[in-house]
């Protein structure tokens, strides 16, 4: 099960690090659009549309990130003053009661729009480029992080801010 976790624990941290540079298409794109616009008065639209797939992706992924690192917006204040085995309690319970029911929700309620946009390979409905179903399959992604994220945090949580 050790083997299990540590690959699985592997395999976020190599998604989220992969991830992180995606940032940087994401502005320049969006940097890009005026002058495509305003200047050569072509692509922009393109521009826009690779934008939105990258930071579909891109947003997919910092969610775990920022629940790896603690980063995210948390009531944690009076959380502070709690003993480490009660904040490990609550990580695990949030994890179980709060991630994992969202994510897997999320997985179920989207199967079918994800599917059928990958099956149609949907272009973008503004301007008919393709990959439109990316932004989708990013949904999946997300609940798919999520649920491993949380899967980690049950079996070895650390303390937010800490460690375990």
């Amino acid at each position: 099960m050790a083997r299990l976790l540590d690959a699985l624990d592997r395999l976020v941290r190599a998604t989220i690090g992969a991830g992180q540079w995606l940032v940087l298409p994401v502005l320049l794109l969006l940097f890009a659009q005026w002058p495509l616009r305003d200047w050569f008065h072509a692509y922009s639209r393109e521009a826009n549309d690779l934008g939105q797939i990258f930071f579909a992706i891109y947003v997919a992924i910092a969610l775990t990130a920022a629940t790896r690192a603690g980063t995210h917006l948390a009531a944690d204040a009076l959380a502070r003053s709690y003993s480490a085995r009660t904040r490990l309690l609550i990580v695990r319970l949030g994890a179980l009661f709060g991630l994992l029911p969202w994510a897997l929700f999320m997985l179920i309620a989207a199967r079918k729009i994800v599917f059928w946009s990958v099956m149609q390979l949907e272009l973008f409905p503004d301007t008919f480029n393709p990959g439109y179903f990316i932004i989708k399959i990013a949904t999946a992604l997300l609940a798919f992080l999520v649920i491993a994220q949380a899967i980690l945090d049950i079996a070895r949580p650390k303390i937010p801010g800490g460690h375990p």
